[in-house]
């Protein structure tokens, strides 16, 4: 796939992304959370080139600090998301104004690591983006849907035989 292709793949991942996070989606609604992630971490690999041969170690690094800031951005969108149950028990989520905060701050941090990758001479492809676009997605997806799990029962009846007072209805919270 051109770098052509891999950079509208990527804004076309990034407006889909947008438009979900900022409107109320039901949390686990879909078991396929991990489809898109799984398919930009594909296309991210497919054509190779996410190392740049002549500057390998540069290159390494650079490439994991992208991954990590995507990581990091991931676990801000499920911080700064609020989430909520509906009277007849369905879980739903949406991005608030923080949200778009992580989403600026990783964006800022990405241009200034491309701005030091340039400065080195280290060129990284585009499928770097897209790798740190799916750990992003891929961590989001996987703590929101562990965030909105119920308890487990056990958890209730262990909190009432020790007197706890209420069982602790989720792990659910928000940054709200």
């Amino acid at each position: 796939m051109s770098a052509l292709m891999n950079v509208l793949l990527a804004l076309a991942a990034v407006a889909l992304i947008l438009v979900r996070q900022f409107k109320p989606q039901q949390v686990g609604g879909s078991r396929r959370w991990w489809l898109l992630p799984a398919l930009l971490l594909f296309f991210s690999v497919r054509n190779g080139g996410l190392v740049d041969q002549h500057h390998r170690s540069g290159s390494l690094v650079l490439l994991g600090a992208e991954v990590l800031i995507g990581v990091l951005m991931g676990v801000g969108w499920v911080l700064t998301s609020k989430t909520w149950t509906e009277a007849d028990g369905t879980v739903w989520s949406r991005g608030t104004g923080a949200t778009a905060g992580i989403w600026v701050l990783g964006i800022l941090v990405r241009v200034g690591l491309a701005g030091l990758g340039a400065l080195a001479g280290i060129h990284l492809g585009t499928g770097a983006i897209l790798l740190a676009l799916a750990a992003s997605l891929l961590v989001r997806g996987g703590l929101l849907m562990w965030r909105t799990q119920p308890a487990p029962a056990s958890y209730g009846a262990a909190a009432a035989a020790a007197g706890a007072g209420s069982a602790r209805p989720s792990r659910r919270g928000s940054l709200d």
